[in-house]
C-alpha cells in the first residue's frame, strides 16, 4: 500500500509539473505570437496614418512630380503589374515542368541529386547576385535593353523561379502513390496519370508557393538596380524593351528626397499602394487555389 501511494503521488507530481509546462509553453507561444501581430499592427498603423492626405485618387493616376502635392504613382503602378504579370507567365510553366520531370522522369542518380542541391542552394542566393546575372546576360549578352521589362521580368522570374521548383515538388510529392498506381492501373499513361491525377490534387500546394514567390518578388528592389531600371519613369511601359520603374523604385526614390514631405507622406502612401496591391494579387491567387481545393 506505501509503494502504491508513493507511486500515485509521483504520478500527481509528474502531472502538475507537466501540466505547468504545457500552459507555460503555449502562453510563450501565445506571447511570440501577439509580438509578431502587434508589431506589424503598430507599422501598418503608422504607414496608414502617414498616407492620409496624401493617397488619392490623383497620386493612382498622375506620373511623378518635383513638388511633393502633385506626385504621382501610376508609372510605377503599371510597371510593377506588367513585369509581375510577365514573371508569372515565365516562372509557372518553368517551374512546374521542372518540378514535374525531377519527381515523375528522373531517376534517383547523381546528376539528379546534383541538380536537387544546385536548386535549393540557388533558392538561397542573395537577390543582388541574380541582378548581376541578369545585367550580365540579358543586358549585356541577349542586348535585350538596360531597365527595359521584359529585363526586368527575365531577372526576377531567376529569382524566384528555385522558390517556384521547390514547392511545387513538395506538392506533387505530397500526391498518395496509391492514386498512381489506382490510375496506372486502370490503363492510363504516365502523361495521363500527371495530367488527369498527380497535378490536379497538388495544383494548391503548387499555387501557395507560387503567391508566396510573387510576393518576395513585387518587393525586390537590388535586381532591377543592377539591370539599370530607372528609378523614376514619366509614362507608362508602352511593349516588352520599354524602360521601366517599379513600386519600389520609386518609393526608394522618394525617401531620398530632402523634403519632409516626400520621406513621410508621399513614401508612405506610395507603400500602402504597394501593400494594397500586393494583397489584392494574393487574394486573387488564394481564390483561384480553393476552386482547385474544391475541385478536386
Amino acid at each position: 500500500m506505501a509503494a502504491e501511494s508513493t507511486d500515485a503521488t509521483t504520478d500527481s507530481a509528474f502531472g502538475h509539473i507537466s501540466r505547468r509546462k504545457d500552459v507555460a509553453f503555449r502562453l510563450l507561444a501565445l506571447a511570440a505570437t501577439l509580438v509578431g501581430i502587434v508589431s506589424l499592427a503598430l507599422l501598418l498603423t503608422n504607414v496608414a496614418v502617414d498616407a492620409v492626405g496624401w493617397l488619392d485618387w490623383g497620386f493612382l493616376t498622375s506620373p511623378p512630380h518635383p513638388f511633393p502635392d502633385q506626385a504621382g504613382f501610376l508609372p510605377a503602378i503599371v510597371g510593377s503589374l506588367a513585369i509581375m504579370l510577365l514573371i508569372a507567365l515565365i516562372t509557372f510553366p518553368l517551374g512546374v515542368g521542372a518540378a514535374v520531370y525531377l519527381e515523375e522522369y528522373a531517376s534517383d542518380g547523381p546528376l539528379t541529386t546534383f541538380i536537387q542541391l544546385n536548386i535549393a542552394n540557388l533558392a538561397g542566393v542573395p537577390s543582388i547576385v541574380y541582378g548581376l546575372l541578369g545585367l550580365g546576360l540579358f543586358v549585356g549578352m541577349l542586348d535585350i535593353g538596360y531597365g527595359s521589362v521584359i529585363a526586368a521580368a527575365f531577372t526576377v522570374g531567376l529569382l524566384i523561379l528555385p522558390i517556384v521548383i521547390i514547392s511545387a515538388q513538395e506538392a506533387i510529392r505530397a500526391v498518395p502513390d496509391s492514386q498512381r498506381q489506382a490510375s496506372y492501373g486502370m490503363g492510363a499513361t504516365k502523361w495521363q496519370t500527371i495530367r488527369n491525377v498527380v497535378l490536379p490534387r497538388a495544383m494548391p500546394g503548387i499555387m501557395t508557393g507560387t503567391i508566396l514567390a510573387l510576393g518576395r518578388a513585387i518587393g525586390e528592389t537590388a535586381p532591377l538596380i543592377m539591370i539599370a531600371a530607372p528609378t523614376t519613369v514619366f509614362g507608362v511601359p508602352t511593349g516588352l524593351l520599354s524602360k521601366v520603374s517599379a513600386m519600389p523604385l520609386q518609393i526608394y526614390n522618394w525617401a531620398s528626397y530632402p523634403q519632409q514631405a516626400f520621406q513621410y507622406g508621399v513614401v508612405a502612401a506610395g507603400v500602402v499602394t504597394l501593400l494594397v496591391i500586393l494583397l489584392t494579387i494574393n487574394s486573387i491567387a488564394i481564390v483561384i487555389r480553393n476552386r482547385f481545393e474544391r475541385s478536386t
